[in-house]
């Protein structure tokens, strides 16, 4: 099934691979609250245990430089895409508040960006990561 929407991972390339992991899975929960369409149905199995649902469309994960992320970032913004961004200095804190509070402290031009999720249409979200490496 071809979907009208995208969900696109982006990671710094320069990343050890548990961070890379790390972040993908941080910016990938901040994705599944961009709209109510974005996450499916829950699962269940024979036995009728229960899983909680998961995006309702795969997700491609990219690999970027420092610049490339910058950049796509900025394209980002420029098109108003719901996006989740995860920053170097968020290694070093340990809850939300100083999270967001590191965030907040730096301008979007200066963020030291090590991964960003975008979700969107189809098109505008290809138009961000356009030149990026799919991962792997």
């Amino acid at each position: 099934m071809r979907f009208d929407t995208k969900i696109a991972v982006i990671v710094r390339s320069d990343l050890a691979d548990w961070q890379k992991l790390n972040v993908t899975a941080f910016l990938s929960s901040g994705l599944a609250h961009a709209t109510d369409e974005i996450v499916g149905k829950p699962y269940e199995d024979a036995s009728g245990n229960a899983y909680l649902p998961m995006f309702r469309e795969p997700v491609l994960v990219y690999t970027a430089d420092a610049p490339a992320l910058t950049r796509t970032h900025a394209r980002a913004l420029s098109r108003g895409l719901p996006m989740s961004l995860y920053t170097e200095e968020l290694f070093a804190t340990d809850n939300e508040d100083d999270n967001r509070a590191t965030v907040r402290a730096v301008e979007a031009d200066a963020l030291n960006l090590v991964g960003l999720a975008v979700y969107g249409p189809r098109g505008q979200v290809d138009k961000v990561t356009k030149g990026l490496r799919l991962h792997g």
